[in-house]
């Protein structure tokens, strides 16, 4: 992702990085069509890796070189454009995160400032991952391993050439130790593989290695001019005159086709198995050695448009990826095709403003050594800002109160939903429910009993609020198993045989009523008709049917924050329409509708808690608690405030 600097300049290398920045782009904004995007990060490795060291060197062998001059060019050419970014998402996050996002950006700011990105998020996440699209720094990890191997590679390099060794066998040496760590280490752990240094520095060295057999002073390494005297070696048969220029023209084309492939036909799953990066790598190292005169190179890579977005590749890889992460909070995760590839072309403007403005200004020009030592203060002031965000505890900032109660606010779950052992998960069996003792008043001879899934079980805390004093309240209820006998294709292999052992217990149990809830699927209700059967005849004839509970399509709090941050306390509503999941809501009708047939006692959820202004999401009267803790399961607030108006409805 960096540039060249005291070398020849070669504008087919830049319509190289243009290949490379629009194959990352174009994947993450659209992954399932260009699954083998990705790959263009291993294109910039290994540009990055030849470039460098043909800059050490030519400089080592004109006794030029200089540690201070190249970390400062490094430093004018990296910085300036990530400190841009930095800031403007440490700013941005300030006004717009949750305190916890504020707190893990603050992090990664500071995994940014000081290039171990990848270290961070090697602990964190997959970078295929769904948690990933949360982390507009992300990307970073790459920037990271560029870094540490710009620090590590000129000292090798320098005591190498120092001890007089053969750099082009240490390098390839190096590389083939580092490939073999990496197929090696994929197969047990594929996140080390991928962000780890150790695994990655093969592309970099491989660039490397090319750049030291361009450059080296015997013939036989100096270009396609040598090859014919290896060739004439290894078959002297077919020593035949070579048409170097054709050759140059085959090693472009078939470069170029490596890469297309790579792009196009290896998937994310597919690039675990590690020999696959080799294509990229191989053609990009195919494409640069065919020099800047083949024709590929001169009349396609070298075009203006392809050039023209080489030399803002660094700035577009950093912009495109958190404006990206904005369009899908804006539009969600189904934002629209048009969304996307506007916040693209926002993100390519970004670019061209941060090379014009920002990054040429800064690079070239007068007072170098000042520049330097201000862009290292400056990136270590905002790491060190990133840091202190990420361990401070202070939450006074941003939403008003009220909002920060409503999407911070923590619920245990576990121990709400269930009394003793009383929700179990789908893979326990019945025998489980021995220690689930039953609740209620002393005295009472009438029973309730619950049955269903875990939107049974959030309905507990309400029928104990509620009816405890009317009831002993029995609960069976079991993740993931709705109250249906006869399951075609259970999602769950356990569920048909602990539901037929639950109706056993409710033949032995006799429970005065029976509560039927579940996270009804589309059409559930024509499978319950066995179920209302099967309780009639075992002697249960007061069965109460709960529909379904208002969902929402993605992260409740998160939705409930975007829209409303920017009001006041005052006018944060209690009820809301927006991300409504409609597909799910709608299955009252028809629930309703088959209660009516069967002579079931129903209960709408989703008419006691919704009405035209939207659904209710907090409860004014329990301090603002939201009603439900994920995407429609009730926290203790909301099972008590909806089962409460039961009887009144």
């Amino acid at each position: 992702m960096g540039g060249s600097e005291q070398i020849k300049y070669r504008r087919d290398v830049d319509g190289l990085r243009a290949i490379a920045v629009l194959a990352v782009v174009a994947f993450h904004a659209f992954p399932s069509s260009i699954q083998g995007g990705f790959l263009g990060v291993d294109i910039f490795f290994v540009i990055s890796g030849y470039l460098i060291s043909t800059i050490i060197v030519r400089d080592l062998a004109g006794h030029s070189f200089s540690f201070a001059a190249f970390y400062s060019r490094r430093i004018k050419r990296i910085f300036p454009a990530l400190l841009l970014l930095l800031v403007s998402c440490f700013v941005f996050g300030w006004f717009n995160l949750l305190t916890d996002d504020y707190k893990q950006l603050g992090k990664h700011v500071a995994g940014g400032a000081f290039f171990v990105s990848n270290f961070l998020f090697w602990n964190e996440t997959d970078y295929f991952a769904n948690a990933a699209a949360s982390k507009p720094l992300l990307h970073l990890w790459s920037l990271g391993i560029e870094e540490q191997f710009y620090i590590f590679w000129p000292l090798i390099l320098w005591f190498a050439w120092k001890g007089r060794l053969n750099l082009v066998v240490m390098t390839v040496g190096l590389g083939v130790a580092s490939f073999v760590l990496y197929i090696a280490t994929i197969r047990s752990d594929a996140v080390a593989a991928f962000y780890s240094p150790l695994t990655r520095f093969w592309e970099l060295l491989a660039g490397s290695a090319l750049a030291q057999v361009t450059l080296h002073d015997q013939r036989e390494f100096s270009g396609f001019g040598g090859w014919r005297a290896w060739w004439s070696r290894l078959a002297p048969v077919l020593a035949e005159p070579i048409n170097v220029e054709k050759l140059r023209n085959v090693a472009s084309i078939f470069g170029v086709a490596l890469i297309v492939i790579g792009i196009f036909a290896i998937t994310q799953d597919r690039s675990l198995l590690g020999w696959w990066t080799l294509l990229p790598t191989l053609g990009t190292l195919l494409v640069i050695s065919a020099g800047a005169k083949a024709w590929l190179n001169r009349t396609v890579l070298s075009s203006r448009v392809l050039v023209g977005i080489g030399l803002i590749s660094y700035p577009l890889y950093l912009w495109h990826w958190p404006l990206l992460l904005l369009a899908r909070a804006v539009g969600g995760p189904e934002a629209s095709v048009s969304l996307l590839i506007a916040s693209v072309c926002v993100s390519v403007m970004f670019a061209w403003l941060t090379f014009r403005l920002i990054e040429k200004p800064v690079r070239f020009g007068k007072h170098g050594r000042k520049k330097t030592m201000a862009l290292v203060l400056s990136i270590s002031a905002v790491g060190f800002a990133g840091f202190n965000s990420y361990r401070s505890e202070d939450k006074g900032f941003r939403p008003p109160v009220v909002m920060q109660e409503i999407v911070q606010y923590k619920y245990d779950y576990q121990s709400a939903y269930r009394l003793g052992s009383c929700l179990l998960t789908s893979r326990q069996d019945h025998s489980a429910f021995s220690g689930c003792p039953t609740w209620g008043g002393e005295g009472q001879d009438r029973s309730l009993m619950l049955w269903g899934d875990s939107h049974a079980a959030h309905l507990y805390p309400g029928y104990k609020f509620a009816f405890g004093d009317k009831f002993r309240i029995i609960q069976r209820t079991v993740s993931g198993c709705a109250p249906i006998l006869s399951l075609e294709s259970p999602e769950h292999p356990l569920c048909e045989e602990i539901n037929a052992q639950i109706l056993a217990s409710i033949k032995s149990l006799k429970p005065d009523k029976l509560v039927l809830a579940a996270n009804w699927g589309k059409h559930d209700w024509k499978k319950l008709e066995g179920t209302i059967i099967n309780l009639r005849q075992a002697g249960v004839q007061d069965i109460d049917l709960i529909g379904p509970v208002p969902q929402w399509l993605n992260d409740r709090e998160r939705e409930f924050y975007l829209k409303f941050k920017p009001v006041n306390a005052q006018g944060v509503p209690e009820r809301m329409t927006f991300g409504l999941n409609t597909e799910a809501n709608q299955l009252d009708l028809p629930f309703s509708d088959f209660a009516r047939d069967l002579k079931v006692n129903y209960f709408s959820p989703m008419k006691i808690l919704c009405d035209a202004q939207g659904c209710i999401v907090r409860v004014r009267e329990s301090g603002h608690r939201p009603i439900a803790w994920d995407y429609g399961h009730l926290t203790e607030t909301g099972s008590r405030f909806l089962v409460s108006r039961f009887e009144k409805n």
